[in-house]
């Protein structure tokens, strides 16, 4: 059975950094794709972030460009999501979830993604 098991998150001022892991078990990463989501109060969740399994391909929410970086380490099955200079907004529950799909793409719809990690909070406090 997959598992995906997340750490780091926690309370941040405003302009602050974290950095999230996800570590993968269970199952066979090569060729999968990975990702990032979050949902914050009172919202749906959204897409973040997403890498192929090479690392060669990844792409980001507008509103997360240029302040949040995700990569992967594939000898130790994990997945990072940088977060810098967090703003309030950012305030969320943020989930990593793997893709196990023929094409190794980026994918950025919650139903392409199989497995999901527990989810851990994110706070930014203005």
């Amino acid at each position: 059975q997959v598992q995906l098991v997340q750490s780091g998150g926690g309370l941040v001022q405003d302009g602050g950094s974290l950095t999230l892991s996800c570590a993968a078990s269970g199952g066979t990463f090569r060729g999968t794709t990975m990702g990032w989501f979050r949902q914050g109060p009172g919202k749906e969740r959204e897409f973040v972030s997403s890498i192929t399994w090479s690392g060669n391909m990844m792409d980001y929410r507008d509103s997360v460009e240029g302040r949040f970086f995700i990569s992967r380490d594939n000898a130790k099955n994990t997945l990072y999501l940088q977060m810098n200079n967090l703003r309030p907004e950012d305030t969320a529950v943020y989930y990593c979830a793997v893709a196990y799909r023929e094409y190794s793409g980026l994918y950025y719809h919650e139903s392409e993604y199989d497995y999901w990690g527990q989810g851990t909070q994110v706070t930014v406090r203005s």
